[in-house]
């Protein structure tokens, strides 16, 4: 099995991973079918700086995809044996498959318009 998170807000990708409203976790049986479905709220505070990861990797999460996130936060999910595949956008469910069918790769798009937070730049 495979654990798949999606930052979301209103069951879209959301753009800004440290800040998202919800994780939409997603477990995958071998023939790379969505088997089960729940949502995680992620603590206040920008995703990078909180405790998000570790309770991630407590979940069994392998791989995020996501749309764009400040370097930091994709060294952190990295050191802690989380893949990261950027560059998603639309439903939650239209973008895990799309990476599912080896249709969407990691774009390594870094998010550099959010400094303000410090989360792009550490």
């Amino acid at each position: 099995m495979l654990k798949i998170a999606l930052p979301s807000r209103d069951g879209v990708i959301d753009e800004h991973f440290g800040h998202c409203e919800y994780y939409t976790l997603l477990t995958v049986d071998e023939t790379r079918n969505i088997v089960k479905e729940e949502r995680l709220t992620p603590p206040p505070g920008c995703g990078c700086k909180s405790n998000i990861v570790p309770i991630l990797v407590d979940l069994g999460v392998s791989v995020l995809v996501g749309g764009n996130m400040g370097e930091g936060a994709v060294m952190t999910l990295r050191r802690h044996g989380i893949d990261v595949v950027r560059g998603a956008s639309g439903p939650v469910h239209e973008a895990a498959r799309s990476w599912l069918e080896g249709r969407l790769a990691d774009r390594q798009e870094l998010c550099t318009s959010h400094g303000h937070h410090g989360c792009g730049n550490h």
